[in-house]
């Protein structure tokens, strides 16, 4: 595997459909991303906390990335992007379910989950911008920085 000498192409993944969103132009648009799912947050999935995945799919690196190059589920919908550094989070994944085997039991490989506690309340905005503000910052008490 690319950049990855300790996982091989058969080393088990959890890979996720989600429903982001990006503001273009005032208007915010969903747009399906796919993403790695850590060990961690795949538990935290299976007992039920509100996510943004539609979907969750148990496969391996090498079928996900065959020679370093991403490709889509078979189960993504037409328009489905890729999220951010997906190789790299797909190796930092994959080495979460090698330190914790239990985690391959939720769902078993080639297993599409979709009984999953989906919800879009908090939307997961893609290419948000925080500008800092004087309002932002922090109130201090005027005696914070004297010596009394």
């Amino acid at each position: 595997m690319l950049n990855a000498p300790d996982l091989t192409d058969s080393d088990y993944l959890v890979v996720g459909l989600a429903t982001c969103y990006v503001r273009q132009e005032g208007e915010t648009q969903a747009v399906t991303v796919q993403e790695p799912v850590p060990s961690a947050y795949l538990e935290a999935l299976i007992q039920g906390v509100p996510t943004a995945y539609q979907q969750i799919q148990a496969t391996t690196l090498g079928a996900i990335a065959p020679n370093g190059v991403p490709v889509l589920l078979p189960t993504a919908p037409e328009g489905t992007q890729y999220c951010a550094d997906f190789l790299d989070r797909a190796i930092a994944a994959a080495r979460t379910y090698k330190n914790r085997e239990s985690a391959k039991s939720f769902i078993p490989e080639g297993t599409v989950y979709t009984d999953i506690n989906y919800s879009t309340e908090k939307k997961r905005l893609l290419n948000a911008e925080h500008m800092v503000t004087a309002e932002d910052n922090v109130k201090q008490h005027a005696y914070t920085h004297q010596v009394l």
